[in-house]
C-alpha cells in the first residue's frame, strides 16, 4: 500500500499561514493534495497539521481518500525536522511505501507522482526524489574575494548544448519504504534514483517573490488545461455581469442627478446573435437598478437577476430552471464578487481590464475592455466554435 504524507505547519514565518493562503484562486495546500488524490499509485493521502485553521481548509476540499491527522507539538516547532513528523506518522500507521509531498511545490502533478512510483518499482532504487535538470555554471567562494568554478573547466568552457548540467532537488516529493524510513530515520536511504520534473518546477515557495513566480505559472497551466479539454460548442447558456462588462464601469450623472450608463451597441448585437443560435442569455448583477432591467428588456434577454449576493448560486438556480449543466454555461465577470461564478461556469471569461483575481479564475482574458465590445468579442469566438462544429457534422 502506498500513502502520501503532506506535513503542513501553522507557524510559517516568511509568509504567515502560507499553506492555506490563496494562490491562483485556491489555497496553496489544495494543489498538491489534488495531485496526490489524482495519482492512481497512491492509495491514501494524509495531511498532517498542528493548526485548526489548516485542518478546516483541508477538510473543506472534500477530496476522496484524504484524511487530516494531528501532529505532535514536538514535531511542529521551528527546530523540528520533517523527518520527525514522518517518523511519528510511520510509527502509528502501516503501509509499504510513503511519498513525502511538500505543499510549497504547487506545480506538482499526478503524472509526476506516478512517474516517481514507477521509477521506484521498476528500478533497483530504494528511494526516489524529484529533481530538475539545470545547465548553469556554478562557482564557490574561496578565501577573500576569490572564487573557483565547481562544475566545469574554465580553460575548456563547454557549449550549452554539450554541457551535461547537473540535477537540483526541487523539494516536490520524496519516496521511500516504511521499514527503510524507520531504520534510517531519513526520507532517503539506500540506492537513490532521481525523477526529473519539468524545468519550470525549479521554484518552491519560501519567500514572497517565489509566490509571484509560481502563481503566474499556475495560472497559465490551469488555463492551458481547461482550454485543451473544453469544447465551446457545448455552451447552452451565456451569462454576464453588468457593470465593468456590459459597461465601462463608470458612473455618470446628469445635472438633475439621474444615473446614466454607457452600453455598447456591438454587445447588443452579440446577444441577438447568441439568441438566434438558441443560446440562453442573461445578466447577473449585484446592482438593483432599473437601468439594467431596461437594458435587459430591450435586448430581450431571457434572464436578469438584480441584487445578486451569490452569483454562483444564481447560476446553479438557472441551470436547474433550464435543465443546463454548469459546464454548459459561459460566464463573463470582471471583479472579486465574480470569482466564484467564474469558477462555477464551464467557460469563464473576463474583460482586459478585469481585476487580477478575476483573471486568475478565467479561461479567457479578452482583448477588449468592459463596455468596449467585450461581449461581442467573446460571442464571436463562441459562435465560430459552434459553426465549426456544425460544418464538421454536415
Amino acid at each position: 500500500m502506498n500513502v502520501a504524507f503532506i506535513p503542513v505547519r501553522g507557524g510559517s514565518k516568511s509568509i504567515p499561514l502560507k499553506n492555506i493562503k490563496e494562490i491562483a484562486g485556491r489555497p496553496l495546500l489544495y494543489w498538491v493534495t489534488k495531485a496526490a488524490v489524482e495519482c492512481e499509485e497512491i492509495d491514501y493521502v494524509f495531511v498532517s497539521t498542528d493548526s485548526r485553521e489548516i485542518r478546516a481548509v483541508a477538510e473543506s476540499f472534500q477530496f476522496p481518500k484524504v484524511s487530516v491527522i494531528g501532529r505532535g507539538e514536538d514535531t511542529a516547532v521551528d527546530s523540528a525536522s520533517t523527518e520527525s513528523a514522518m517518523l511519528e506518522f510511520a510509527s502509528a500507521y502501516e503501509f509499504d511505501s510513503i511519498v513525502l509531498i511538500q505543499a510549497t511545490s504547487p506545480l506538482l502533478s499526478a503524472a509526476d507522482l506516478t512517474g516517481g512510483f514507477r521509477l521506484l518499482h521498476h528500478s533497483a532504487a530504494d528511494s526516489v526524489l524529484s529533481v530538475v535538470e539545470q545547465k548553469r555554471f556554478i562557482w564557490e567562494s574561496l578565501e577573500g574575494d576569490a572564487v573557483s568554478a565547481v562544475n566545469y573547466d574554465i580553460d575548456n568552457r563547454p557549449r550549452r548544448q554539450e554541457f551535461g548540467g547537473y540535477l537540483v532537488e526541487n523539494g516536490a516529493f520524496y519516496i521511500t519504504g516504511r521499514k527503510r524510513l524507520l531504520s534510517s530515520k531519513n526520507r532517503l536511504s539506500g540506492r537513490i534514483a532521481a525523477y526529473k520534473m519539468p524545468p519550470d518546477t525549479y521554484f518552491e515557495i519560501d519567500e514572497p517573490d517565489d509566490w509571484i513566480i509560481l502563481e503566474q505559472q499556475l495560472i497559465q497551466r490551469e488555463r492551458s488545461v481547461r482550454k485543451r479539454n473544453f469544447d465551446l460548442s457545448n455552451i447552452k447558456m451565456f451569462l454576464s455581469d453588468c457593470d465593468g462588462c456590459l459597461t465601462d464601469g463608470g458612473m455618470y450623472y446628469s445635472e438633475k442627478g439621474d444615473e446614466l450608463k454607457k452600453f455598447n451597441t456591438k454587445d447588443g448585437q452579440a446577444f441577438r446573435m447568441l439568441q438566434e443560435r438558441g443560446i440562453i442569455t442573461g445578466i447577473i448583477t449585484g446592482e438593483d437598478v432599473n437601468l439594467n432591467r431596461r437594458r435587459a428588456q430591450k435586448l430581450k434577454l431571457e434572464e436578469i437577476i438584480s441584487g445578486s449576493e451569490d452569483k454562483a448560486s444564481d447560476i446553479l438556480s438557472l441551470c436547474v430552471k433550464y435543465s443546463v449543466k454548469p459546464e454548459e454555461v459561459l460566464y463573463v465577470g470582471d471583479d472579486r464578487n465574480d470569482i466564484y461564478a467564474l469558477r462555477m461556469a464551464g467557460f469563464a471569461c473576463v474583460p482586459a481590464d478585469a481585476c487580477d483575481e478575476a483573471k486568475a479564475a478565467a479561461d479567457y482574458v479578452a482583448k477588449k475592455k468592459g463596455g468596449c465590445g467585450v461581449i461581442r468579442e467573446i460571442a464571436d469566438i463562441l459562435l465560430q466554435s459552434v459553426s465549426a462544429e456544425s460544418r464538421e457534422f454536415c
